[in-house]
């Protein structure tokens, strides 16, 4: 049988596109004969992975996984909706999700890790599932929250199951405290956050490069209302305090109670609980956010696979 070399898996893989174990075993399969490999890949679906890689992958799932005073959230991104009912894509997320909470979010060291169950690193599982399923997927962004003491709670919108949904919330709360009144008040602050989509933690966290745009537009809006300069000064803040109450979780109304601000239903859980409490962080991944999709025209699309023009 002829010597597989890392060289030759490694031009298998430039070649097709498919993973490194699949690679391996299609060349250890074919007794290293390349082209015979390229054709087992082939019937298998595995080389028409990168073919599919330039498509966008806009739909799919969030994964959250959280244990005691940590926690990851994982964006995973398909072609269509349909994938995200499928249960091998369900699958990979929920693994994916709890592996990225043991390498704190990295996506490198994740997709470096042996998936559960399989031969494979993630990276790989992943290229398989695209030969699978038929549609490019991507691993898009991973994110971990951790403090010292207290508790990481987590929310999941439009869950499909525990975990997986459209919209992954992390909230970190630093605290001593009774942990389950922690835990119990970290889920409605996420709650909180999966509706409100605040951009910052507190004032000190916000953009100022973004706060400066916002400046001039409220200047420049003040100037053309014809107000003396005094008073100019005076309606700037006054919207600069408003963009605050908008963007700024700290500084929001809290949606269970917009009587307060969410930095006020935490000052009011320390005093119940007779410890400090800080709200020290919180991720949000929103499915697809931020992604350009593609406008097609269906019809025109039929037209164009039946030859027929439009």
């Amino acid at each position: 049988m002829a010597a597989i070399t890392a060289q030759l898996v490694k031009d298998l893989r430039e070649k097709t596109g498919a993973g490194m174990m699949d690679c391996k075993n299609a060349l250890n399969a074919t007794d290293g004969d390349m082209e015979a490999a390229i054709d087992w890949l082939r019937k298998k679906g595995l080389s028409q992975a990168a073919k599919k890689s330039s498509r966008v992958a806009a739909e799919g799932l969030v994964g959250i996984a959280t244990e005691g005073n940590a926690g990851a959230v994982i964006e995973i991104n398909a072609e269509t909706d349909f994938v995200a009912r499928n249960v091998l894509f369900q699958d990979f997320v929920e693994s994916a999700a709890k592996i990225a909470h043991e390498v704190k979010g990295d996506i490198e060291s994740l997709k470096g890790k042996p998936h559960p169950g399989e031969s494979r690193t993630v990276g790989e599982q992943l290229t398989h599932l695209i030969a699978t399923i038929g549609e490019n997927m991507t691993i898009r962004r991973a994110a971990a929250l951790a403090v010292s003491e207290g508790v990481v709670a987590s929310y999941t919108h439009t869950a499909i199951r525990p975990g997986l949904g459209k919209i992954g919330v992390l909230v970190a709360l630093e605290s001593k405290g009774d942990k389950a009144k922690l835990a119990e008040l970290g889920k409605q602050i996420a709650m909180h956050v999966a509706a409100s989509k605040p951009d910052a933690l507190d004032i000190a966290s916000v953009d100022p490069a973004v706060l400066e745009r916002e400046k001039g537009i409220y200047r420049d809006q003040a100037i053309a209302s014809g107000k003396p300069a005094d008073i100019i000064e005076k309606m700037l803040i006054g919207r600069v305090r408003k963009y605050y109450e908008e963007v700024v979780l700290l500084e929001q109304a809290y949606i269970m109670d917009d009587k307060m601000k969410v930095s006020a239903v935490v000052e009011k859980l320390a005093k119940e609980l007779g410890a400090p409490v800080k709200l020290a962080g919180f991720v949000r991944f929103g499915l697809g956010e931020g992604i350009e999709k593609k406008e097609t025209d269906f019809a025109a699309e039929v037209a164009g696979m039946a030859g027929t023009g439009r």
